[in-house]
């Protein structure tokens, strides 16, 4: 039911694409997936979305077991029928929120007692729990619940959460009974080639149907993010397709790609784009700014989506500044078009065996000017 099928590899990198099956379609690799957090990408409808070229977006298990309850989900036909989205769904496992709420929770070995940010009460979620929880959304990929520590965290501090993010996942995969969807595991240890060097073995060990990298880009150095994209894949399945979770900067993704990546997700397109921010290239246009008042051209002359055919800058800049819901909706779709259009020149790239050319990590202008 899930399988992952490689159909062409760089010559001169770790570079590959592939097709990843599962019960709700394929995805073509490598692919950036757009956050919808809620069980929607914010502001933006799901008819909207595919018109983007969206194969699978990103949902939250800690969120939505929050609001509505997975249950209600589940009564409502899963979160395909809920959201009405016919194509791949991720479901975080609400290890993020472990780091991003960590002042209104509570650690232990069997999982972690959050304060409800919405109301105050406490929830307590446990490795079972989250898988259980993932089931009833019936997304078509569940993570393992992690262990995220903040990257500030010293190297023994470090290790202590990775032992509780492998005893989790140990936990997560006797919890998971569903043939129709696939448990992700994760691999953690902070910028540690040690500890991430452990972590890549362990969780490959299980032979689960994908990898995810996480604990990256979670406010440490670019070198360190770096270090990881480089290093970590080397430990890797190569017949696995590899999650590298939260990055979504041209440079980073090319780079990931280059070391074997093949799917990638972050909620910068749809935040600045709430902020009136659209993506040029490897550029970022502010369309709030008064230069645009009376710029009639679209945002990117070169790309296809429906804010670019239909709008000029200076209509959004008029929406920005009136705080018009369409403009952060258009600006949002078009930041995701922008990132779908370069995975997919990538992966066009290295079919014809020309990546290391046209997208070399290494090399800014080539991702700043190439025409893709």
């Amino acid at each position: 039911m899930f399988e992952f099928e490689i159909t062409s590899n760089c010559s001169n990198t770790k570079a590959r694409t592939g097709i990843f099956h599962t019960p709700n379609g394929k995805v073509n690799t490598p692919k950036f997936m757009p956050v919808g957090t809620m069980a929607t990408v914010k502001g933006i409808s799901s008819k909207q979305l595919t018109s983007t070229g969206s194969e699978m977006i990103l949902s939250n298990t800690f969120h939505l077991h929050l609001q509505p309850g997975e249950k209600l989900v589940k009564e409502s036909g899963g979160i395909h029928n809920f959201m009405n989205w016919s194509k791949p769904i991720l479901t975080d496992s609400g290890g993020y929120q472990v780091f991003s709420l960590a002042k209104l929770n509570n650690i232990s070995d069997k999982g972690v007692e959050f304060k409800n940010p919405r109301d105050g009460s406490h929830v307590f979620l446990s490795p079972e729990k989250v898988i259980k929880i993932q089931m009833d959304l019936g997304s078509d990929v569940a993570m393992a619940f992690d262990h995220c520590p903040p990257h500030t965290a010293n190297e023994n501090d470090i290790e202590d959460s990775l032992q509780r993010t492998h005893s989790w996942l140990e936990k997560c995969i006797e919890t998971h009974q569903k043939s129709n969807q696939a448990l992700f595991g994760i691999v953690q240890g902070g910028k540690y080639p040690r500890l991430r060097e452990y972590s890549a073995k362990f969780t490959s060990s299980f032979d689960l149907p994908g990898i995810a990298v996480g604990g990256v880009s979670v406010g440490e150095a670019v070198e360190d993010i770096h270090s990881v994209i480089n290093y970590v894949p080397k430990f890797l399945p190569i017949n696995k397709p590899r999650y590298l979770m939260g990055i979504g900067s041209l440079r980073e993704i090319s780079l990931a790609v280059a070391n074997g990546f093949d799917i990638f997700d972050c909620v910068l397109p749809t935040r600045l784009g709430r902020h009136g921010t659209a993506f040029l290239n490897d550029e970022r246009l502010n369309l709030r700014n008064a230069r645009f008042k009376n710029d009639f051209s679209p945002i990117d002359k070169t790309c296809k989506c429906e804010t670019c055919k239909s709008y000029s800058r200076a209509y959004l800049h008029h929406l920005i500044r009136n705080d018009e819901i369409l403009g952060l909706t258009l600006i949002s779709l078009h930041n995701i078009a922008h990132l779908l259009r370069f995975t997919n020149a990538i992966s066009t790239a290295i079919k014809d065996n020309c990546f290391t050319n046209d997208f070399a990590p290494w090399k800014t202008s080539s991702i700043a000017h190439h025409t893709w």
